[in-house]
């Protein structure tokens, strides 16, 4: 194996050697060991003298005070000439960027629906996507890269990493094991891999990168940004990370006539493969007001709906009011229920404070009186300096949803019957 695989490699365990002392079980050359490797003899590029190279690695060595001292001066070379280490078993602060061109590579946070866990996926190398036995599957038009997802609801995490280490084909350069964590990376066959495995409880999520040693110029880093990204178990009430896109995103919409029309933010109906709104059936967006984000969205064969009074003014309009936000928040967020909601909250100059549940995107703010005052909107998070913000929350203010609702030809409802908490639903958009 060359000294950029064993450079990522190191890089991927680095930053956790001292936590791993006790429980680790490192395979890998030293920095020294490898800079000899690149002086006294050229690059072999056959497999079987890669496979060679990789077998003999000195396994007792590197894992005493020689990995340590090698991981230290490869981390030096890497922040000295990228900023920091490639990978780690301790991951990076949510704001922090990969050493690649993101945009060259379609960089994206997402969380796979399948596993239920999040991770950096380059999707523009890897567009296509299927299902696999236990999770999802990208991978490029010939196969040359695979990034593969899973998830085991009962399973020994040690058992695991030992499993991985001893699988069919693969040469193991690399390895390290916490309590409720793993990373293997080696050669398997005629492609490289890293394979990165959260655990809580007898649950096992995980991923595996698979590229062809012809890529590994752009690919080590990304394989390396891919592992280092990943979160078996994200947090479900945190605030969403700059960049994230989920494949199964949960919001709120507000019924705005009887015939099935209904009123959602357009970001949260962007890019759907499949709009649902939950005993309802499906739906599709037939109009939007991205300044605004705003959207317009149609159950066909929906009859019945009792449509939200959005016809008259809030008589407490302007910063600093209290409202009532009426949602349907995420199911993680409500222990899987479905349920509508409602949250006190006020406006300021800053935004809705404090920022309502996930999953409140397009719910519905009603003034002191019980008046419709707008809808709320959750805009992406922005990244500050070298942290995360959180996503600010604001409000598409009652006169600018009536306007969009006239200019597609509906008059909103005065006056409603019943209370606004039947007349939002829950939208589930699905994409890619």
């Amino acid at each position: 194996m060359r000294v950029r695989m064993a450079a990522v490699i190191v890089g991927l365990i680095a930053a956790s050697a001292p936590a791993l002392a006790k429980n680790t079980h490192v395979h890998k050359t030293t920095a020294a060991a490898a800079g000899r490797a690149v002086v006294h003899r050229p690059a072999v590029r056959t497999p079987a003298a890669r496979k060679a190279r990789v077998a003999a690695l000195p396994v007792a060595e590197t894992a005493r005070g020689h990995h340590r001292k090698g991981g230290k001066a490869v981390q030096k070379r890497n922040r000295d000439k990228e900023g920091g280490p490639l990978a780690s078993l301790d991951r990076d602060p949510p704001a922090a960027a990969p050493n690649f061109p993101t945009e060259t590579v379609g960089w994206r946070l997402i969380e796979d629906s399948a596993s239920g866990a999040r991770l950096g996926l380059p999707e523009k190398l890897v567009p296509r996507a299927g299902a696999s036995r236990t999770g999802s599957r990208w991978s490029s038009a010939q196969g040359q890269i695979q990034i593969e997802t899973f998830r085991l609801t009962e399973a020994a995490l040690p058992a695991l990493f030992e499993a991985e280490k001893k699988a069919s084909h693969r040469q193991v350069a690399s390895s390290a094991l916490k309590a409720d964590a793993f990373v293997v990376a080696g050669v398997q066959g005629l492609k490289n891999f890293v394979v990165r495995a959260d655990a809580r409880g007898a649950e096992v999520r995980g991923v595996t990168v698979l590229y062809d040693q012809a890529t590994e110029g752009i690919m080590d880093r990304v394989a390396a940004a891919v592992a280092r990204s990943f979160a078996g178990f994200p947090d479900p009430n945190a605030a969403p990370l700059p960049g994230l896109r989920r494949t199964v995103e949960y919001g709120t919409a507000i019924v705005v006539t009887s015939e099935g029309d209904l009123l959602a933010p357009a970001r949260l109906t962007d890019e759907c493969q499949a709009l649902t709104v939950p005993g309802l059936g499906h739906a599709e967006r037939v109009a939007e007001d991205n300044a605004n984000d705003l959207a317009l969205i149609r159950l066909y064969g929906a009859r019945n709906l009792l449509p939200a009074p959005l016809g008259t003014d809030s008589v407490d309009s302007g910063r600093g009011n209290e409202f009532t936000l009426v949602g349907v928040a995420d199911p993680l967020a409500q222990g899987g229920g479905a349920v509508v909601t409602s949250a006190a909250a006020s406006l300021t100059a800053q935004g809705i404070t404090p920022a309502p549940k996930p999953g409140f995107s397009g719910a519905a703010a009603l003034d002191a009186h019980g008046r419709f005052a707008g809808m709320v909107d959750l805009n992406p998070p922005v990244i500050a300096g070298n942290g995360g913000a959180a996503p600010a929350a604001t409000l598409a203010a009652a006169e600018t949803v009536r306007a969009f609702l006239q200019e597609h030809h509906i008059a909103p409802a005065a006056v409603g019957p019943t209370a606004m908490e039947q007349s939002v639903v829950r939208v589930i958009c699905v994409r890619k």
